[in-house]
């Protein structure tokens, strides 16, 4: 027997689809737009902390990505540009902000004139480690909303659907 759930707001948009065009399969809809909504609503959840903290998403993930470098906690722009996936402009804009509360400073690189660091500050480092610290209890909880024999297999299936995404043309044989 199936296990009957009431209907949501996706199932209501697919059920209008359904009837409004019988031809075509609406059935991706049930995973993708539920997990549009489920990230949507996981990313207010998140920025909860981050505001919390004074910070936005971009700017936290900067810290994150300076933290997690180890010490001295710095890194290259570029380099954070690539480790937070963002373009070097926004990049630069996010670093203007973090240093304006002073949070990291920027510093001519001692291999390569031209280039820049960008470092933690004591309080930057103080900030992130506290920041960090309750985004994953916040992570804990909403994760917690699951069993963890479905939080689990959950993982195994986002980490072999984003692997496909990400690296459509690779298998296994590659």
């Amino acid at each position: 027997m199936e296990d009957r759930q009431p209907m949501d707001h996706v199932a209501r948009i697919q059920a209008e689809w359904r009837r409004e065009r019988p031809e075509i399969d609406v059935t991706p809809q049930g995973v993708i737009g539920r997990l549009h909504r489920l990230a949507d609503r996981l990313s207010e959840e998140l920025r909860l902390v981050y505001s919390h903290y004074g910070l936005s998403e971009g700017e936290f993930d900067v810290l994150c990505a300076i933290r997690r470098a180890g010490e001295p906690y710095e890194r290259a722009p570029g380099e954070l540009a690539v480790h937070t996936m963002v373009t070097t402009g926004a990049m630069t804009k996010r670093i203007d902000r973090l240093e304006r509360a002073g949070l990291v400073t920027r510093r001519r690189s001692t291999g390569d004139q031209r280039g820049r660091i960008v470092a933690l500050t004591g309080p930057g480092l103080e900030l992130i480690d506290r920041a960090f610290a309750d985004h994953m209890r916040n992570e804990r909880r909403l994760l917690d909303l699951l069993t963890p024999t479905d939080a689990s297999a959950l993982e195994t299936l986002l980490t072999t659907w984003l692997s496909s995404v990400e690296h459509p043309h690779t298998s296994d044989s590659d």
